[in-house]
């Protein structure tokens, strides 16, 4: 709001010349009265943060209302001191001048008094202003003070999406790296993949003539062949048989015999019925230390149970109740037995025959 310069009018009271008596005219001049109000000194606007703005437009609102008012109360007091001079004025006349003049008094304090009324009026009015922003002035500083919690609690808001957006890169950084590990990891493989693939196609074609060469072999060096169910050294009995009577140093544990058939595409030696339960037992033949020969039967959670699967449902083939760790050996025309499986034995072995 902008300071203006506040000036009064001179005040003239001019005697009657209608006066009997001859008397010089009385002009009475009141000196002028000037107020100003020396301008205030404005502070240049700093560079201040933006969220101050407010306030200090609203002081200096207040500023200005205050002096206003006081500059009005002071006329005020003064105008109330000049009635009463003005009064006092008139008293001291009323018996030297007319009854016009003293009408004309009148008629001034009646202007005087109606100025001053304006004047009461403009500072009630001024004060109520005055309030009215005391009021604003308190809003506009809770409002303030919102804001500022506002921006501190956005302020740790940006803070920790900060700090959650530094540790999303690492992460990714951390990702891109194993990602380009398991992509050289991934080639690789299909390396090895590719060459395992290229291995087995070859080991096939080997094993495939390997097969030809077993089972179809060669008569008298040329080319003619003759194919047999079993591979040579087996034994056909609708299935091929490879008994291995292996020295004493060279027996192995049931698990070992059953790898080393495993190694000849073909397991341990299982029993579908009675009559190759009676085929695995001719073909246990007895040797000097009367130990029999490893078949594909084996104790798993206390039962009797053959490598295929099933369980043994004939007990006559083995009266030995099964026993953890037990495995079954044949021995020739005496059925089965129960032995550890940990024990060195000899082995029988089996696999499908070939239809020629």
């Amino acid at each position: 709001m902008a300071e203006d310069d506040v000036n009064y009018a001179s005040v003239v009271f001019k005697s009657n010349q209608r006066q009997r008596s001859e008397v010089k005219t009385e002009e009475t001049v009141y000196d002028e009265v000037k107020v100003q109000n020396q301008p205030t000194e404005q502070t240049p606007v700093t560079n201040a943060s933006a969220e101050f703005l407010p306030d200090k437009k609203s002081n200096s609102r207040c500023r200005h209302y205050q002096q206003l008012a006081c500059c009005l109360g002071t006329l005020c007091i003064i105008l109330v001191l000049g009635i009463i001079a003005v009064g006092v004025y008139h008293v001291t006349l009323i018996y030297e001048n007319d009854e016009t003049e003293l009408n004309q008094l009148k008629e001034n304090q009646t202007t005087l008094n109606a100025v001053n009324r304006n004047l009461t009026k403009l500072n009630n009015k001024l004060s109520l202003d005055n309030e009215d922003l005391k009021r604003n002035q308190t809003n506009l500083t809770l409002q303030m003070n919102n804001l500022t919690q506002a921006f501190k609690v956005l302020e740790n808001e940006v803070t920790n999406l900060t700090k959650e957006n530094q540790n999303l890169k690492e992460k990714n950084e951390q990702l891109k790296t194993q990602n380009k590990e398991l992509e050289a990891e991934k080639k690789n493989l299909t390396e090895q993949i590719q060459n395992l693939t290229t291995s087995w196609n070859e080991l096939n074609v080997s094993r495939a003539q390997w097969s030809i060469d077993a089972y179809c072999p060669k008569i008298n060096d040329n080319n003619n062949r003759k194919c047999n169910a079993c591979q040579a050294g087996w034994q056909f009995n609708s299935s091929c048989y490879a008994t291995n009577n292996a020295n004493y140093d060279q027996r192995k544990t049931w698990e070992e015999a059953q790898k080393d058939c495993r190694g000849k595409i073909s397991d341990l030696a299982v029993a579908i019925n009675e009559e190759e339960m009676k085929i695995i037992s001719e073909k246990s033949w007895k040797n000097n230390e009367n130990k029999g020969y490893w078949i594909g039967l084996r104790v798993e959670d206390g039962k009797w149970k053959w490598l295929d699967g099933r369980n043994l449902t004939n007990n006559s083939w083995i009266d030995q109740l099964p026993s953890a760790g037990h495995c079954a050996i044949s021995l020739q025309n005496q059925g089965f037995k129960s032995v550890s499986c940990d024990a060195k034995n000899q082995w029988i072995c089996k696999k499908k025959a070939l239809s020629v």
